[in-house]
């Protein structure tokens, strides 16, 4: 039997079914819930103030792995090198378990996802696009950057979630600890540091989406 490679349009095509998925909250887990044996919000007692707050920084977070999806996309599908594509496209895997965790915690706090995901989604998507047909070191530099800024960013929001909202403390601090080891994973693969000015773009980008979607 004859076993035929994918080629770009099916790559794009699958990438496309992949995309509609997420913009329609149809992603699934493939691993355990982090909260699973954590008492609800009702059992912690979280006051309307403290569960607003949590919705808030959850829902920015789950903006942030619609992101990842649409980032790792675009470098999966412009990716030179057969290995770099398969590290883009087992990173996404597992921030696809990071989007649903996020998903069914905001359903948890009765919070809605953010109104501008398929915003996100294309932009991200474009950039993820842009990072690949620069080389595959340079793509794997931006996975890197991107990884350490949200490993940051995910240790604030510990830093701010209540202290007695366990279910959210328990899925933010698993994906930070997976966010960092993506980092090094694009390290040992060959990442080239990006410039300051690229680093700070990024970084305002990211601030820009993180203040919307705390609202939006």
């Amino acid at each position: 039997m004859t076993i035929r490679r994918l080629g770009f349009s099916d790559r794009l095509l699958s990438s496309a079914q992949r995309a509609a998925r997420v913009l329609a909250g149809e992603v699934t887990a493939a691993r355990d819930y982090p909260a699973r044996d954590l008492p609800d919000s009702d059992a912690q007692g979280l006051g309307p103030g403290e569960r607003r707050l949590s919705g808030a920084l959850m829902r920015v977070n789950h903006v942030g792995e619609v992101c990842a999806q649409a980032l790792y996309e675009g470098q999966a599908l412009t990716a030179r090198q057969a290995a770099n594509r398969a590290t883009f496209e087992k990173a996404a895997a597992e921030e696809r378990d990071h989007l649903a965790w996020s998903a069914r915690r905001l359903q948890e706090l009765q919070e809605p996802v953010s109104l501008l995901n398929p915003l996100w989604f294309a932009g991200s998507f474009a950039l993820g696009a842009l990072a690949g047909r620069a080389g595959d070191r340079v793509s794997l530099g931006f996975m890197a950057e991107t990884e350490r800024q949200v490993e940051d960013h995910l240790a604030g929001h510990l830093k701010r979630l209540p202290a007695n909202d366990l279910r959210s403390r328990a899925i933010v601090a698993q994906m930070k600890a997976e966010e960092a080891e993506h980092a090094a994973v694009a390290r040992r693969g060959g990442a080239t540091r990006l410039p300051w000015p690229a680093r700070q773009a990024m970084k305002l980008t990211a601030r820009i989406m993180t203040t919307t979607a705390h609202y939006l």
